[in-house]
């Protein structure tokens, strides 16, 4: 028994189930992309969620008939849907405050709004988050447009967690921080392909940060100060999600996972101008 109702349910009147995991989706004027990331959510079977989103698009993309339907999908499954119009834009961080004040579920996850999921990812991470006892594990998106664009030199810096996660301190210019190469292209892909996976099906290892799907414990990121440093920055900025993984890691840890189910859409960005990382005028 799943979570998740089929469709020979889906006529039968019933409450959501009380939510595990919120799903926080920032968007802003992407249709096809949030329509596929919602796609690849209605094929999870567990555990319980609910998804956010935050809508800061000129012409309310969650209204367009793709990503409506979608909508209704996850509804008829008995997933709770909420969808919060959030104007004026002051950035990224601001966005993920906003998402992030709307959840109350014991775990969170932060998933892009040009993110496809294989079914039984949401499983995965969330099993791997209450074995790991960590403050966060991700999986590192990847664009598949690149699997024949082997770059083993960019994954010379993998190392798997052996025994607990243990918190880190990651910055610009230590060791750690150049995992970073570990997530381009295609190479989740290719450690996948290359390492041994024990029984349970997925391996936890050492990252510098985790782009795009990443899962926490809501009272770590809530401990080291959520995205709360928005104040703090201009709104034209980029790697806030950076900065909040770098604030649990040094307290809780994180991990990424192998192999990685999500899949970069790999569409044009929607935040072209990134005069400002976070984490270089934010203290960690």
């Amino acid at each position: 028994m799943t979570s998740r109702r089929t469709a020979g349910a889906w006529a039968t009147p019933s409450a959501p189930a009380d939510p595990v995991l919120d799903v926080l989706i920032p968007t802003a004027g992407r249709v096809a992309e949030l329509a596929v990331t919602l796609a690849g959510l209605a094929a999870q079977d567990d555990p319980a969620f609910r998804v956010i989103v935050s809508d800061q698009s000129d012409h309310g993309a969650p209204s367009h008939p793709s990503v409506a339907a979608m909508r209704r999908v996850l509804r008829a499954q008995g997933r709770e849907v909420q969808v919060h119009r959030h104007l004026p834009r002051r950035g990224m961080a601001e966005q993920r405050q906003f998402l992030l004040d709307r959840s109350s579920a014991d775990a969170v996850l932060l998933l892009d709004d040009d993110v496809w999921l294989e079914p039984g990812q949401l499983q995965r991470m969330h099993e791997a988050l209450v074995e790991l006892q960590c403050g966060f594990v991700g999986m590192a998106v990847q664009g598949l447009s690149y699997l024949d664009d082997d770059r083993p030199r960019e994954r010379e810096a993998f190392e798997p967690w052996v025994g607990p996660v243990q918190p880190e301190e990651v910055r610009r210019g230590t060791p750690a921080f150049d995992r970073w190469r570990l997530h381009n292209a295609a190479n989740p892909a290719h450690l996948a392909r290359d390492v041994d996976l024990p029984e349970r099906g997925w391996l936890a290892y050492k990252v510098a940060w985790i782009g795009g799907c990443v899962m926490f414990r809501r009272e770590a990121l809530v401990e080291a100060g959520g995205f709360e440093f928005w104040r703090e920055l201009d709104g034209a900025h980029s790697g806030e999600d950076v900065l909040a993984q770098w604030r649990v890691m040094r307290r809780r840890g994180g991990a990424g996972l192998l192999p990685s189910g999500a899949v970069h859409l790999e569409a044009p960005t929607t935040i072209p101008h990134r005069p400002v990382d976070a984490f270089d005028v934010v203290d960690v």
